[in-house]
């Protein structure tokens, strides 16, 4: 039977363990970014049951390199251009790493105070570097938290915003009336999540139609549903705003939905969970103009910002609001640290109890690139996605289908919508690149979004005469007009 693994195995085995991470970067570039094998294929390869006896690392690793590599989607991969990044670095790793090996449990203060501290701190540094208001900082009434996704970050604001409109009944007694969140038709979809989760049902989400040209969310159609809403006797709780929308990187006029919301007194979130980081950027925070009126705000560090998943920051401006809401005590969680009130305790601004270290990999990502470095990461993204759109526009058999102010742009061929989703199933079908969909207007369009930080313009050149060297051969292959 295995022992415990040692302080001296474990340093053989890590240095192992480094290596082969060390290595699958540096030979990324040459492997398929896809597997073209079918459903079960891991499944089928892997033994019936656990092994009734331990087994050395390098067994595991063997296994890693035979059966699981080979059946990875290399989000990492220079060529990965599919959905938003889900970017991770060395240092972000590096920090991973030193949150699983402390293994602390930062639900209070008092159970790790480093874990909070220090987490409460980065998230000011945040507000600084991305230009937030100063009300979403720890030192006044505001305060920001590691969320595990954009979507945990959504039901939290939803609760907190429930709270607020019930007067705290929601709190006791839950739902007493009907209560409506707002977003528009492009808002995402953990937005209807969050609804369902809190109790307001699907039903209880307006979507709010879009300006047909930029994709943001109408604030006349806004204020006409509350208006609606309130003259049914219902109760407007909640709007999300969303700076770059999962379908094209859409951006809603923030100053006329927050005045808006200032006006009915209706809580408003701003989901920037893939865009936000670009506001690191001076050049790129006009994203935010408006910013003042939010309750809470979110981005994902995980997506665009070179720290591995799952990394969401999230801010409240009214953080006695949201512990408000959330807490609970049992007697078992009270200690000296907590009844001073001197303290923060994450646990209250999150659904969970527990949470691990996440900061760690933030805070070596901070430090190792620094601001600097991490807008040259930003700037090299929006240059690549601008240089390909230039291309895609040169060619009149393709189309830029909407403004593309961050790193995604999205396109179509002009043929319809045939012609292009079999342009996308033979692009991709190559192994050699990976994009994704999305449905514009109702009409089939493709998305190839830069944020690797191994993609060069290299690859997106290679990208771009993939597309146009299929796409010859797709419209070569489509039936002669009648």
């Amino acid at each position: 039977m295995a022992e415990h693994m040692d302080p001296e195995e474990f340093r053989r085995a890590g240095y192992a363990v480094i290596d082969w991470i060390a290595e699958y970067w540096a030979t990324l570039g040459q492997r398929p970014v896809t597997t073209q094998d079918p459903p079960g294929t891991v499944a089928a390869a892997l033994p019936d049951a656990a092994p009734p006896e331990g087994e050395p690392v390098a067994a595991v690793l063997a296994d890693l390199d035979r059966l699981v590599l080979p059946q990875v989607t290399h989000w990492q991969h220079p060529a990965f251009f599919g959905y938003f990044p889900a970017n991770t670095s060395g240092p972000s790793v590096l920090g991973d790493l030193v949150s699983a090996g402390l293994g602390v449990q930062g639900m209070l203060w008092s159970t790790s105070p480093a874990a909070t501290e220090l987490e409460t701190v980065l998230l000011d540094w945040l507000v600084d570097l991305l230009g937030l208001p100063e009300r979403f900082r720890s030192t006044g009434t505001g305060g920001g938290v590691i969320q595990d996704s954009a979507s945990s970050a959504t039901l939290v604001a939803t609760l907190a915003a429930l709270h607020r409109a019930s007067r705290g009944r929601w709190r006791s007694t839950g739902l007493d009336r009907r209560y409506r969140a707002y977003t528009s038709t492009e808002g995402h979809s953990s937005i209807e999540k969050a609804a369902r989760i809190a109790g307001l049902g699907s039903d209880g989400v307006r979507t709010v139609e879009v300006d047909p040209r930029t994709r943001a969310l109408d604030p006349a159609a806004l204020r006409a549903a509350i208006r609606a809403d309130l003259a049914a006797g219902e109760v407007p709780a909640i709007v999300v705003a969303t700076i770059g929308t999962t379908s094209t990187t859409a951006v809603d006029p923030l100053p006329e939905i927050g005045a808006i919301c200032a006006e009915y007194g209706v809580w408003l979130h701003v989901d920037a969970a893939y865009a936000g980081s670009a506001a690191i950027c001076p050049e790129l925070r006009w994203t935010h103009a408006g910013l003042e009126y939010a309750d809470s705000y979110c981005f994902d560090p995980h997506k665009w910002l070179l720290t591995g998943f799952d990394c969401d920051a999230f801010w409240v401006a009214d953080a006695g609001e949201l512990v408000e809401a959330l807490t609970v005590l049992p007697e078992y969680l009270r200690n000296t640290a907590s009844e001073t009130g001197a303290v923060v305790d994450y646990r209250d601004w999150q659904v969970p109890l527990g949470r691990r270290f996440r900061a760690l990999k933030l805070w070596f990502v901070l430090r190792w690139y620094g601001t600097e470095g991490l807008r040259a990461h930003i700037r090299s993204g929006v240059a690549l996605a601008g240089g390909f759109a230039d291309r895609v526009r040169a060619d009149d058999r393709f189309e830029v289908v909407a403004p593309h102010p961050f790193a995604l742009v999205c396109f179509r061929l002009v043929a319809g919508d045939e012609a292009s989703a079999e342009l996308l199933a033979r692009v991709n079908g190559t192994g050699r690149v990976l994009l994704t969909h999305t449905r514009v207007a109702g009409r089939y369009t493709l998305r190839l979004a830069v944020g690797s930080p191994q993609t060069r313009p290299e690859h997106v050149d290679e990208a771009w005469q993939l597309l146009a060297r299929t796409a010859t051969e797709v419209l070569a292959d489509l039936p002669p007009p009648a």
